[in-house]
């Protein structure tokens, strides 16, 4: 009975386990990993084709994002999970497959411009993508399934996202059983719509994640509602739109959940009657299934209101954009309005047309709601750009840029040592996992010192027998090399133009602004032909 750490040990993303017991082959997640990565992960153990189960906790990307290609390499097992998160992962690994399909386009046609490049080919297609979701075998909260001879499994609400989940996985051989926990991602409490995590009760062995194993969220959770109010307030005194950057899963969702009490409240005097578009077919799609998962996913006060016949996440006023067309119309109508879009962090989709008619409006508010990775549009933006490109335009960012700050589904330090110290008994040992390297090492030294618990944060490859409570293999941490950039005397060359040109550009000031104008529109459609 063997545990294989495979992906997210001291890393956030890319979570995967594997598991050998009773003959089988079995994951704990495939996602994908996402943003800057530092370590190099182990290859899986077997063969795709030889997997026999995978069981997925959530269907964030970074959890679920790569179980397609599974699929396009010969997997042909069952995928567990719960049926909220099934329903998510249908349009979520869809769209993974899209984005993956329009790169590959994207790639391929820059790669013309070149001679002696091979044409890209995306990670997983959208056939792949199919061939997974109908591999997904839905399973109800607290429900005990027997996964095969000597394995039983169970799912448990961890409040982290519509579906999210813990995993307990009790494996017999050779007369002895081990019980194995998974957390996956632990909820914040107190979230809008979605319940708090709920404890387990026993484990041999936890396997444990860390995202936020080193900081506290604020001591009080803000009034989201409250701070809403007045930025929209604000913006529509002055004639403008908020535009809200969201993901579409989950965030978007609480953010119509506070819309609605703000609607119903009237906290917006002069204006109760605003409207408001989501301008995003996935986040479409995603509401719609967070309304059909309600009565086993929300909390009691959302239940509160589906009782009574509400839908907490819609209200008068409300538009969900759909087609092209729609999303387009949504900027031809001058009334002050909110609109909610994606990609959260502003690298794609209909967010960026948003932006284009809007950021260059003073009276318009550019809302974020989550977080904005290093590089990103999002970040950018927020860290106080004057200036962007979009669809080959300038934009001048006049716009005010807000946040709401606080919003977040993972439990922080205290949340995640809560959640680990609700088994009845310590653990024989915890693992570690999902978080930056430097969290992975604070958090164990936090469990082992102050609370007595025998943590250990492996890394990538590392093995361990369950049935002997013993380290079989400990890896060690191996650094992802960076590929080093050879220069092109050609590129050289390249950037010797481009100094020139700011050299030339320097010469003419104080000319005709005709002349001017003339010149900066020839530099600008020079860019626009060499940055399509």
């Amino acid at each position: 009975m063997k545990l294989i750490f495979v992906g997210a040990a001291h890393e956030v993303t890319g979570s995967c386990h594997y598991l050998n017991a009773c003959g089988k082959h079995i994951l704990v997640d495939y996602g994908m990993e996402q943003g800057v990565n530092v370590f190099e992960n182990c290859e899986l153990p077997v063969q795709e084709a030889m997997i026999d189960y995978v069981l997925l906790t959530h269907a964030h990307v970074d959890h679920s994002g790569m179980i397609p290609l599974l699929s396009a390499r010969g997997f042909r097992g069952q995928i567990l999970t719960t049926r909220a998160t099934a329903d998510l992962c249908s349009i979520m690994l869809r769209d993974c497959a899209h984005i993956q399909m329009q790169e590959a386009e994207w790639k391929n046609r820059k790669a013309k411009r070149s001679a002696g490049i091979d044409p890209h080919q995306p990670v997983y297609t959208m056939e792949d993508a199919d061939a997974a979701i109908k591999r997904i075998v839905p399973c109800d909260y607290g429900q005990e399934i027997e996964l095969c001879e000597g394995i039983k499994i169970r799912f448990t609400d961890v409040g982290h996202l519509l579906g999210s989940a813990s995993i307990e996985v009790w494996a017999t051989e050779e007369g002895s059983t081990r019980k194995i926990v998974f957390s996956g991602d632990i909820g914040n409490k107190n979230q809008p719509l979605i319940k708090d995590p709920a404890r387990t009760k026993d484990a041999d062995f936890v396997v444990m994640e860390a995202t936020y194993g080193d900081r506290l969220h604020a001591a009080e959770n803000p009034d989201y509602v409250k701070e809403l109010a007045k930025i929209l307030k604000e913006t529509f005194d002055k004639g403008g739109n908020v535009v809200i950057p969201s993901f579409a899963v989950g965030r978007t969702q609480e953010i119509l959940y506070f819309i609605r009490k703000i609607k119903e409240e009237k906290l917006v005097k002069g204006h109760e009657g605003f409207p408001v578009y989501v301008d995003s077919p996935l986040a479409v799609e995603a509401t719609g299934i967070f309304h059909k998962n309600e009565m086993s996913c929300f909390d009691e006060e959302a239940l509160k209101h589906v009782r009574a016949g509400i839908n907490p996440i819609s209200f008068p006023g409300l538009t969900l954009s759909i087609t092209s067309n729609e999303s387009k119309e949504i900027n031809f109508n001058n009334t002050p309005k909110v609109i909610i879009s994606a990609s959260g962090m502003c690298e794609a989709g209909r967010i960026r047309h948003h932006l284009k008619h809007n950021l260059w409006r003073p009276e318009c508010t550019i809302l974020f709601v989550g977080y904005q990775a290093v590089g990103t549009l999002g970040r950018i933006l927020i860290e106080g750009i004057q200036e962007v490109r979009l669809f080959g335009e300038t934009i001048d960012v006049r716009a005010s840029i807000r946040t709401l700050a606080g919003l977040s589904g993972h439990a922080d330090k205290d949340g995640l040592l809560e959640w680990v110290e609700g088994f009845e008994e310590k653990p024989r040992r915890v693992f570690v996992v999902h978080g930056e390297d430097s969290v992975c090492k604070a958090f164990t030294e936090c469990l082992r010192m102050e609370h007595g618990i025998n943590a250990y944060a492996p890394y990538s490859g590392t093995e361990f027998n369950l049935l002997t409570n013993k380290l079989e293999y400990e890896a060690e941490p191996i650094p992802i090399k960076k590929k080093a950039k050879t220069v092109s005397d050609v590129f050289v060359r390249l950037m010797a133009a481009g100094q020139r040109l700011l050299a030339v550009i320097r010469k003419n000031e104080g000319g005709a602004n005709k002349d001017l104008a003339k010149f900066a529109d020839q530099i600008n459609s020079l860019c626009d032909k060499w940055d399509a």
